[in-house]
């Protein structure tokens, strides 16, 4: 009897492992794929409230009038002033390139620092949703701002990502200098300058040209061939407007009253205006600091200079006397002129906010 029910369990035991892989090795029929997404319509983030994202019926609730949000600032490097919201703009880094891509994001602040919208351009995640939109958002990590004729330019790069043949390396960073409407915050191209692997500011004059700074290397090993003003046309063409001496690492850039360009250095005190017509050093006036960043000039010819390596702000008057009038800012990075409230407004770069100085 037991070698009979032995016999007969491990039949049925033979049988189910028989059964067993048979189901195993079948193979399964192939999913029939899915269907991609529709794209969808390009939008931008909601003033504070909800919700967030604009809704398809068009309601939104405003955040209570009791209530002030402070934060919005993440990495962010330049700053510039929108006159028709009356608002800053400030470009938000986001994640570095080796971490995730198209994370950076840009958003409005009130004069007292406060937010007005935490994300304007960049409220999708990286990703599905961005990439679904039409058109596509790409904003990588934008360092120099500027607005002019309508346009935000940000001075991007694109690259700069783990190379997966060569492990911990990074691929060739190229700099792209992506333009966005300011009354839809949508994209309206780009121009990607292979010369170059960023751009640190950037100043657009009101024929579209753009010029931007390339700060280059310096320490102990500089070398004079990469420290750039590259100059960018209408049409898109690129070139290197100025290279080497008398540039000492060129940062901050502007325009000034006479439509002639103003450099700022990291590597020395100097601040430089170039002739826009054909690059010839006019004149070299001493910031109260090295190591700078940040210029703004404003109507009646007077300049302001922010050293991001001391951490004070230069005034420069139009008879070339400087003045130190605010000192300590830590990391005192590519500011701009709020005209709505009359003050200076700094980004502090890593440490994640803005520095607010009233002007008399």
């Amino acid at each position: 009897m037991k070698l009979m029910l032995g016999t007969g369990l491990l039949a049925v035991a033979l049988a189910g492992l028989s059964t067993a892989t048979f189901a195993q090795t079948t193979p399964a029929a192939p999913a029939a794929p899915a269907a991609p997404a529709a794209p969808v319509p390009y939008f931008t983030g909601n003033a504070l409230g909800l919700p967030v994202n604009p809704a398809a019926d068009g309601v939104f609730n405003p955040i209570s009038s009791n209530v002030k949000v402070f934060g919005a600032i993440y990495a962010t490097e330049s700053c510039s002033y929108d006159a028709d919201r009356d608002l800053i703009v400030a470009p938000a880094r986001g994640a570095n390139q080796l971490v995730q891509t198209n994370n950076a994001f840009v958003a409005l602040i009130n004069h007292d620092g406060s937010v007005n919208t935490a994300r304007w351009i960049g409220v999708q995640n990286p990703g599905a949703q961005r990439d679904n939109l039409d058109p596509p958002l790409i904003l990588n990590e934008p360092f120099g701002s500027d607005i002019e004729g309508g346009i935000l330019y940000l001075a991007d790069r694109d690259g700069g990502t783990p190379d997966a043949a060569n492990p911990g390396q990074a691929l060739p960073s190229v700099a792209v200098i992506r333009k966005f409407d300011m009354k839809t915050g949508a994209p309206v191209g780009e121009i990607k300058v292979e010369g170059s692997g960023w751009f640190n500011d950037l100043e657009v004059a009101p024929d579209g040209t753009i010029y931007a700074s390339n700060t280059g290397t310096g320490g102990d090993t500089p070398d004079p061939s990469t420290w750039q003003i590259w100059k960018i046309t209408p049409a898109g063409e690129a070139s290197v407007w100025i290279e080497g001496e008398p540039l000492f690492q060129p940062n901050g850039i502007a325009i000034d009253g006479d439509g002639n360009i103003v450099v700022v250095n990291i590597g020395s005190d100097d601040v430089q205006t170039f002739s826009a017509t054909d690059a010839s050093l006019l004149k070299t006036e001493k910031a109260a600091q090295p190591g700078n960043d940040g210029l703004v000039i404003l109507e009646d010819g007077t300049k302001y200079i922010s050293s991001v390596m001391r951490g004070g702000v230069t005034k420069i008057t139009p008879d070339g006397t400087a003045t130190l009038i605010a000192e300590n800012i830590p990391s005192a990075a590519s500011m701009c002129y709020d005209a709505g409230a009359n003050q200076l407004v700094i980004p502090m770069n890593a440490n994640n906010g803005l520095a607010f100085i009233p002007l008399d």
